[in-house]
């Protein structure tokens, strides 16, 4: 098994897309990128630790590749909105990616910068940095959308996140037609 952390807006709508992936085995709702040790949400959502709401996926690489986990990132969000996604606005709401180590790292700058070129965004203001330190969210927030999936921030947000990602990322059907 191996990590990845992505922030790209709330993480109730970041979590419900990746869980819906296949090779992704868990996904943890939590907070990188600040400066406070042990945030809470009510700090995080105040501004006051420096931190993003982020994921923090295990996945198995034989099932699912980080490039793949990059392709599906940068398709549930808006990578050029600075501190904002949707009706959620805040730094703690920022575009992020947390590299593991140098590989990601590399792997998720060249990603950025091929999606540039290639004029699908312009303007990508995803950060990319090293992880420094990931906390995991309070428990309520874990499998949110799965917990409440007619609580209507969900079924406006994350639900057609999530519709996205079985859409275009379904594993293709074996078999003859």
């Amino acid at each position: 098994m191996e990590r990845a952390t992505f922030g790209g807006g709330c993480f109730w709508c970041v979590e419900a897309a990746f869980e819906a992936l296949e090779g992704v085995e868990s996904v943890t709702s939590g907070y990188a990128g600040g400066h406070t040790e042990n945030p809470t949400y009510e700090a995080v959502c105040a501004g006051k630790t420096g931190h993003a709401e982020v994921v923090q996926l295990e996945y198995d690489p034989e099932a699912v590749s980080y490039e793949d986990l990059l392709e599906v990132f940068f398709t549930i969000h808006d990578p050029t909105q600075r501190n904002r996604q949707g009706p959620d606005v805040g730094t703690q709401y920022r575009s992020a990616i947390y590299a593991h180590d140098d590989d990601q790292l590399e792997t998720a700058e060249a990603f950025a910068e091929e999606l540039e070129n290639e004029g699908l965004y312009e303007g990508i203001v995803t950060e990319i940095e090293p992880l420094d330190t990931f906390y995991e969210a309070e428990e309520y927030h874990q499998n949110y959308f799965e917990k409440n999936p007619n609580d209507a921030y969900c079924t406006m947000h994350a639900a057609p996140k999530v519709e996205k990602v079985r859409e275009k990322f379904a594993p293709e059907a074996s078999g003859d037609d």
